[in-house]
């Protein structure tokens, strides 16, 4: 008998199913990632003559705060409440749990480098124009190059992993058949259905 699908039925999440407040928080967190490696790779072209010379790093700096917010919440939402089991091979379940959390802390690392090059001059950062965010009173010699040079490596290694994040969802989905995929989007099996 085909399993029955049906959609999430609340916000929290339990054993078998990611509730809508960690949906939410997945899809907005993946959006604002990609919109900033998008703007970030896009500002690096970019000649000192162009318009949006001062524009596109504002833009980041103030995109990447507010990403800094969403994550912070998101690892708290995930501390704090049940996970879905995950699915495949104990092989495959190691390798999950651990590149989520690859993913988590090159998220921090990378939020907290592009905040060391921004108040590098000991200025504070404004927030889309609404609020100003403190420099850190530590600062250090060649803060803003240090920082830059890891803030761009640990992008384009949180690139590579973000495209086997994808692949493995994509496996999971289309080749084990086991719903992995679906229950980010809100679909989960019934009850009586193990994935």
């Amino acid at each position: 008998m085909k399993p029955q699908r049906t959609w999430v039925d609340g916000w929290r999440s339990d054993i078998r199913q990611h509730g809508w407040l960690a949906i939410g928080l997945h899809w907005t967190s993946a959006i604002l990632v990609i919109a900033l490696l998008a703007l970030g790779l896009w500002m690096i072209t970019l000649s000192y003559y162009s318009q949006w010379y001062y524009t596109a790093p504002a833009l980041h700096t103030s995109m990447g705060i507010l990403f800094t917010a969403v994550l912070i919440l998101r690892c708290s939402w995930r501390l704090t409440n049940t996970q879905p089991i995950i699915t495949g091979t104990s092989l495959e379940q190691r390798a999950a749990g651990i590149s989520h959390w690859l993913i988590y802390w090159l998220l921090f690392a990378i939020c907290i480098s592009g905040y060391l090059i921004v108040t590098a001059a000991g200025s504070g950062i404004s927030v889309f124009g609404l609020f100003e965010l403190p420099a850190s009173p530590l600062q250090f010699d060649n803060q803003a190059d240090m920082a830059g040079w890891w803030h761009r490596w640990l992008c384009y290694l949180l690139m590579a992993v973000i495209v086997l994040h994808i692949a493995a969802a994509l496996k999971h989905q289309l080749i084990n058949r086991d719903g992995t995929l679906s229950r980010m989007l809100g679909r989960v099996s019934t009850p009586d259905n193990t994935f």
